[in-house]
C-alpha cells in the first residue's frame, strides 16, 4: 500500500463532510466534473415526481398558490444567501446566468449616472460574459474596456460606469481577490458586477460583508441543481430602489395581475424577475439545496483546499517530471476548488481518464480540467483520480 493510499485512508477517517457523500446519487467513478455540472442529490427525484404528478397533475393551477409556486424564486434565493454570504430578501431565482448578466450590467450602468460612460470587462472571463458585456455597451452607449483583474485598479477612472469580473477564473481556477477589488471599484464611483459561478457552494463569498453591488451565478455547478437549472441574481439591499431593469416584465411589477399598461417596478429584490418561472427545474434546484442543510461554507473550503492541496501532492508522486504542468495557484487565497494541469495531449488524455471512471473535463487547446466538490468528494477519490492520470500518461494503466 503507496504512501498517498495510506494518507487518503487517514484523511477520510477524519473528515467532518464524510456522510454528506450519502445525499447524493453516486457509482464508482471518480466524478471530478462538478465545476460544470454538479451530481444529483438524493432529494431531487421524488420531489421532482411529486411537483408533476400531484402539484401540476392534481393540483394544476392552484398549485401557483397552493404549492407555492409564485414565491419559489424569492423562497429559494433566500436560501442560497447564506452560501454567498447575503442577509434574505437580495437574491432572486430566474432566467439563466447570461439573462442575469445583462440585467445586472445594464442595471449598473444605469445606476452609475452620466458621465460614466465605460464598461471594465474582465478580459479572460467565459466567452458569454464577454458578448454579453458587448451588447450592454453598443446599448447604453458605452465604451468597453477588456482587461484582466490584476489591472482593473489601474484601468478604473471617471468615466468608468461598471466593472464586472468573474470571482474564480473557469480555465485555471485561479481566485480573483474581491474584497479589495470590490474596493477599488467603489472608490472609482463605479458599480461592481460578480459573476459567481465557480464559487457559490464552493467557497465563502461575502457579497453583504463587502459592499457587492450586483451579482449573478448559475446553479448546476457547486449547488447541484442539475442541467439547466436556474440562475439568480443578488441587488444589495441599498440599491434595490434604484435596480432598474433592462427586461422589465409583468412578474417584477408592483401588480402584476393588475396588467396595467404603465410599468411600476415592485419593490426589493422581486425588481430582478422577468416572466413566468420556470417551476420544474426550480423546485428540483430547492430540493437540491436540502444537501446544504448543516453544513457551513466555511467546512467546505476547507475541505476543497485539502483536497486540491492533496491531488497537487499526488499528481507529483504519480506523474512524470514535465509531463502536465498546474496553472491553478498554490497560494490558498488565490485558488478556487479546481486543479487545470496544462498537458500536450489533453484532449485525448481526458478520453482515456473518462474510459477509466476518471471524470474530469478538456478546455481547448490544452488543458484538464478538474473540479473538487467537497460534499461528495473524498480524498481516496483524488489519490486514485493521480494514480490513473499517472498511468494513463505513462501506458502503464
Amino acid at each position: 500500500m503507496s504512501e498517498q493510499v495510506m494518507r487518503a485512508g487517514k484523511l477520510d477517517a477524519a473528515d467532518e463532510l464524510a456522510g454528506v457523500r450519502s445525499r447524493f446519487v453516486l457509482d464508482e467513478v471518480v466524478y471530478l466534473d462538478g465545476n460544470s455540472l454538479g451530481a444529483l442529490p438524493a432529494p431531487v427525484p421524488g420531489r421532482v415526481e411529486d411537483v408533476v404528478r400531484r402539484q401540476w397533475g392534481e393540483l394544476r393551477i392552484r398549485s401557483w398558490e397552493e404549492s407555492g409556486w409564485w414565491t419559489a424564486p424569492e423562497r429559494i434565493g433566500d436560501l442560497i444567501a447564506p452560501l454567498v454570504g447575503a442577509a434574505a430578501g437580495q437574491i432572486v431565482v430566474g432566467d439563466s446566468t447570461s439573462v442575469n448578466v445583462f440585467k445586472a450590467l445594464v442595471a449598473a450602468v444605469r445606476m452609475a449616472g452620466s458621465g460614466r460612460d465605460e464598461i471594465v470587462v474582465d478580459a479572460t472571463t467565459f466567452p458569454t460574459d464577454g458578448y454579453i458585456a458587448q451588447s450592454a455597451a453598443r446599448m447604453t452607449g458605452c465604451t468597453l474596456r477588456p482587461v484582466t483583474p490584476a489591472e482593473v485598479p489601474g484601468a478604473l477612472s471617471g468615466r468608468t460606469a461598471a466593472v464586472l469580473l468573474n470571482h474564480v477564473d473557469y480555465r485555471t481556477g485561479r481566485l480573483h481577490d474581491l474584497p479589495s477589488l470590490t474596493s477599488a471599484i467603489h472608490a472609482a464611483g463605479a458599480v461592481s458586477v460578480w459573476d459567481l459561478c465557480h464559487s457559490a457552494g464552493a467557497l465563502p463569498v461575502g457579497l453583504d460583508e463587502h459592499g457587492v453591488d450586483l451579482a449573478v451565478g448559475c446553479t448546476y455547478k457547486y449547488l447541484n441543481g442539475g442541467p439547466g437549472s436556474p440562475a439568480y441574481l443578488y441587488v444589495r439591499r441599498e440599491l434595490q430602489d434604484r435596480f432598474d431593469s433592462p427586461l422589465p416584465g409583468w412578474n417584477s411589477h408592483a401588480e402584476p395581475f393588475g396588467m396595467r399598461s404603465a410599468y411600476e417596478p415592485a419593490a426589493g429584490a422581486l425588481r430582478g424577475r422577468v416572466g413566468t418561472p420556470d417551476i420544474l427545474s426550480m423546485l428540483a434546484l430547492e430540493a437540491a439545496l436540502e444537501v446544504w442543510d448543516g453544513v457551513s461554507i466555511e467546512s467546505v473550503r476547507a475541505k476543497s483546499l485539502a483536497l486540491t492541496d492533496f491531488f497537487l501532492e499526488c499528481v507529483t508522486s504519480y506523474v512524470p517530471e514535465g509531463r502536465v504542468e498546474s496553472l491553478t495557484p498554490s497560494a490558498h487565497e488565490e485558488r478556487g476548488s479546481q486543479v487545470a494541469l496544462r498537458c500536450d495531449d489533453a484532449g485525448d488524455v481526458m478520453k482515456r481518464l473518462i474510459e477509466r471512471g476518471v471524470v474530469g473535463d478538456f478546455r481547448a487547446p490544452d488543458v484538464l480540467r478538474f473540479g473538487f466538490t467537497p460534499l461528495y468528494v473524498g480524498f481516496a477519490d483524488v489519490e486514485r483520480a493521480a494514480r490513473v492520470l499517472g498511468e494513463t500518461l505513462t501506458g502503464t494503466g
